[in-house]
């Protein structure tokens, strides 16, 4: 009789631990190869977890809303099933609330931190009943958070867990509330915003007039992605609006008999990323991100497309390599990060490496936009909605008024290292590349 562990899988560089979302099997239960067993999430991604035998599943080693190391055993898995029941794996010991329940709230003084006199000072992974993943260590060693601290900072995690959320909003209030001589926060400091607690809000108001919703984990991760890229980057936007006329003629002429010979339905996106495509080889500059006082030049053209999803969050698939992609590559490369996007199939080197980014604020009806940077790139693109609108055009008769498709574009640059020339003339050669689309262009 084999027992095949059932490991919490590794899912990417810079992830160290996963939750567990969704049980699909229960202990009994027969599972086949590569069938799904477990939905889990990062902080990049959901995934599934396929089982790497066929089996019976007999036991399980963490529950939901569970948070796991990579490589951690998470279930054991029967090759051979038989009357007989295994025997019980040794209990996984899982950390625990103090006493059997949640501690109330409380403030935590600041405390500085001596760092020992051979290096850094070194965080154990579990202490105080609680167990810490390699990123809240991390910050704590950065921010010289002493153990005997970082066990006192409550967590708003399943069981009272630590998140690199309640780091982040510790560190911002011990910055804004220094200490005085002997260790206890002045009673004159002031309080930060961003108070720790771990009560959750009521579901309505008092008076029953204002409906409180809880940020789901996707919300959060990008709310707080959003707002680090504000501090990171200081943002500029610049506009220019392109006739695209020939584009979109084309493109109506085109999309049926481009059906029915690649069996792919035709957007404008694949020809707004052939575009920034051709304008990124002509300012590499653009492709770029920065490391402290470093600027990193990109040799790979990988873009991002930012993508809704039916929960009405948003997730950014990459297109690598889109530079050496035609036409009909890039279609079929954005028709299938779409779809598996909206299904929740994507996987996490998917949504990663991406060196500039894409959105198109049209599809809502929005004319422009000014998007927040994707970090660690240093330039956001949006395309506004085509309409039709008079414009001037200058012929060899003189100047005419028509009817044309016009649409606005927006780049916001990171003015670390993109000046108004650099992000203005790449934002306008975009544009050229769109208005000097070939109307007899071959599919």
């Amino acid at each position: 009789m084999a027992r095949v562990e059932l490991v919490m899988p590794k899912m990417g560089e810079s992830i160290m631990e996963a939750t567990i979302l969704t049980w699909r099997k229960k202990p009994g239960d027969r599972v086949e190869l590569d069938e799904p067993v477990l939905d889990i999430a990062t902080d990049k991604v959901d995934s599934e977890v396929p089982s790497p035998v066929a089996g019976v599943l007999v036991e399980i080693l963490f529950q939901e809303n569970d948070v796991v190391p990579i490589n951690k055993t998470i279930a054991i898995i029967e090759t051979e099933s038989t009357g007989d029941q295994p025997a019980a794996s040794p209990a996984v010991s899982q950390p625990a609330p103090v006493n059997g329940k949640q501690e109330a709230p409380v403030e935590v003084p600041y405390v500085p931190a001596s760092e020992p006199a051979g290096g850094r000072q070194q965080l154990s992974a579990q202490s105080g009943g609680r167990f810490y993943s390699p990123l809240v260590r991390t910050i704590a060693r950065e921010e010289k958070i002493s153990q005997a601290e970082l066990d006192r900072i409550p967590g708003s995690g399943q069981e009272g867990r630590v998140t690199k959320k309640d780091m982040l909003e510790y560190v911002a209030k011990r910055h804004a509330a220094p200490a005085n001589g002997n260790g206890n926060q002045q009673a004159t400091a002031p309080v930060a915003p961003q108070a720790v607690t771990t009560q959750r809000p009521a579901a309505t108001s008092a008076d029953g007039n204002v409906e409180i919703v809880e940020m789901d984990r996707m919300r959060k991760l990008i709310a707080d992605h959003m707002v680090m890229s504000k501090h990171t980057s200081p943002h500029v936007t610049s506009f220019v609006e392109a006739d695209v006329t020939n584009m979109v003629n084309w493109r109506n002429k085109v999309k049926d008999a481009f059906k029915k010979k690649y069996g792919e339905n035709i957007t404008f996106t694949p020809l707004f990323v052939e575009a920034v495509t051709r304008a990124l080889r002509d300012y590499p500059m653009v492709n770029v991100s920065v490391d402290g006082t470093r600027i990193l030049v990109k040799k790979d053209i990988n873009i991002g497309m930012a993508a809704a999803l039916p929960s009405g969050n948003l997730i950014v698939p990459v297109i690598r390599n889109a530079d050496y992609l035609n036409l009909v590559g890039l279609t079929k490369q954005v028709n299938d990060l779409a779809a598996r996007a909206r299904q929740n199939q994507l996987k996490p080197e998917e949504i990663q490496g991406g060196t500039f980014t894409l959105t198109n604020v049209g599809t809502f009806g929005n004319v422009m936009g000014t998007p927040i940077i994707n970090q660690p790139q240093v330039a956001i693109m949006a395309t506004g909605a085509i309409r039709k609108k008079p414009a001037v055009l200058e012929t060899e008769y003189g100047d005419v008024i028509a009817i044309r498709q016009m649409m606005f574009l927006s780049l916001s640059y990171d003015h670390r290292v993109v000046d108004g020339m650099l992000g203005g003339s790449f934002l306008r050669r975009v544009a050229d590349y769109l208005e000097q689309f070939d109307a007899d262009r071959d599919i």
